[in-house]
């Protein structure tokens, strides 16, 4: 718990900085990467704060001059903060819309390219796979948890339809993504981190040429992802 404590004071702490530093830059020059930079330090300092050590596997297989779809597992509060600042250069996600009528803060997640998504609304799921397809064009990764929420067992739930139809439209390499040991650290419905090591494994990219169709893609991502989970976590 003191870790946990630990974690959350050093966020409270950064996040005026951040605020009195990177809003009024970001602001003046319309240009994200300062504070996109501020807010990944911020993530991943607060994690390792946590006792959280972070080993990855494949990182070596991505090109940093190339633009992916990131298709991860999710399992626990704790996979954002660990997942993105791994991903080379900068990456959009999709966000609750709602986050968007705060003025300042929707305002930057504009200028930060992430995309507001309504989870209920199946015409606003469309609209923002063809939001998200504007933000891969413009050469910005895009990192999406496929099973649209966070598993309670750590076995993987249905996948969304949503990423693959993205994935075709864009034409850009899709990343398999596997979190493990997140969900031990920190399970859905539970507030408090357990120190311990994370594992991330950023499987082969897939090329477009090998996509096949939605359900041929959804298959071999699914598998790959499913490759990554320890045994008992598997389907």
């Amino acid at each position: 718990m003191i870790r946990t404590v630990l974690m959350l004071t050093f966020w409270a702490l950064a996040l005026p900085v951040a605020a009195l530093v990177g809003f009024p830059w970001t602001f003046l020059t319309r240009d994200i990467a300062f504070l996109y930079r501020i807010s990944m330090w911020g993530a991943w300092t607060g994690v390792k704060l946590a006792g959280v050590k972070v080993e990855t596997r494949g990182l070596e297989k991505l090109d940093p001059a190339r633009t992916y779809i990131f298709m991860s597992n999710h399992t626990s509060n704790l996979d954002p903060p660990i997942l993105l600042p791994l991903i080379p250069r900068r990456t959009s996600v999709m966000a609750k819309k709602e986050l968007f009528s705060y003025p300042i803060l929707g305002e930057t997640m504009r200028m930060g390219s992430l995309v507001p998504v309504d989870r209920g609304n199946r015409d606003a799921g469309i609209a923002a796979v063809r939001a998200a397809a504007e933000v891969v064009r413009q050469g910005i990764n895009m990192t999406i948890y496929v099973e649209g929420k966070r598993s309670f067992d750590g076995k993987l739930l249905p996948f969304k339809k949503g990423p693959f139809y993205l994935a075709a439209e864009c034409g850009v390499p899709v990343v398999p993504v596997t979190i493990v040991g997140t969900h031990e650290l920190m399970p859905k419905a539970r507030f408090q981190i357990s120190p311990g090591t994370v594992r991330i494994i950023f499987h082969e990219p897939i090329p477009p040429a090998e996509f096949g169709d939605r359900n041929c893609l959804m298959a071999r991502v699914r598998a790959a992802i499913n490759s990554g989970l320890p045994s008992e976590y598997q389907s």
